[in-house]
């Protein structure tokens, strides 16, 4: 934000991050205190601002970065069933407050010393990143296989899930993986094939992830389909309508996740 007389102010927000993936902010932290007040995913959205499909994606970007569900589902009840935050999910909104607080009255301090930002704020818009990756999973480098020109990196999720990807022998040494170091992995949602009677069959794609699908968002022309995996994970994927109406994909089937290991990108927390 800028002041009047055209020079920029210091301001400040509080972000959770496990790794260098975003857990969240301000934002995803109303959404779930306001879960917390409702028991409703669709007025917690409301309530922020949120669309019902944002709320569930920030969700499910949450649950599969802390490494255990921040909010669960609950069978029986009005209408079914309904959402409430697990006590981590509880900790977490409480913990958060305390944070903010003290941050308010921290950058309230820095304001009072701040000299002229304008050329530092081009430099840090220049360094930022997003990623349109659909699936993030933060997890640990259990095993790294050479090959000639490419090499097999094994990558093991809090939950005890593998993922195997398929990068360049340069890619592993620029990035600095080694076994035992943190990294995670990003998979588009479109390389994402999702198979609904998968047992005894065989597949070239090296990664079979098998869960119970929780929500299923039709499109004009594309599905998108959201796989719980167990351990507040979950995983993504955008199938055609034509191909959803075929597999009759709906909440509470069980279907295996398939892609390839040269679909993973692997990236390294700053």
């Amino acid at each position: 934000m800028s002041d009047p007389d055209g020079s920029i102010a210091l301001q400040g927000s509080v972000w959770l991050t496990v790794g260098d993936e975003n857990l969240g902010g301000a934002a995803r932290i109303a959404l779930l205190a306001q879960l917390a007040e409702s028991g409703s995913i669709t007025q917690a959205a409301k309530a922020v601002g949120m669309s019902y499909k944002g709320a569930w994606d920030a969700i499910d970007a949450m649950n599969n970065l802390a490494g255990e569900p921040l909010v669960e589902r609950v069978a029986g009840g009005k209408g079914g069933g309904g959402t409430r935050l697990t006590p981590r999910g509880a900790q977490l909104v409480e913990n958060f407050r305390l944070i903010e607080r003290e941050h308010r009255l921290f950058i309230e301090q820095l304001r009072k010393q701040a000299v002229d930002l304008t050329s530092d704020y081009l430099l840090v818009r220049r360094m930022s990143m997003k990623t349109s990756a659909r699936n993030q999973f933060l997890g640990t480098v259990s095993a790294i296989r050479a090959g000639s020109v490419n090499d097999e990196v094994e990558l093991t999720l809090t939950s005890g899930l593998k993922l195997t990807a398929i990068v360049t022998h340069e890619s592993v040494q620029s990035l600095g993986l080694i076994v035992g170091g943190q990294a995670f992995a990003l998979v588009k949602s479109s390389s994402i094939i999702v198979v609904t009677e998968a047992e005894g069959s065989k597949f070239s794609a090296r990664n079979a992830l098998c869960g119970q699908i929780i929500r299923v968002q039709a499109g004009a022309v594309n599905t998108e389909v959201v796989i719980d995996l167990g351990h507040g994970l979950s995983v993504a994927a955008v199938v055609t309508n034509e191909s959803a109406g075929q597999l009759s994909l709906e909440p509470g089937q069980t279907v295996t996740a398939l892609f390839k290991a040269s679909s993973v990108i692997l990236g390294v927390p700053a």
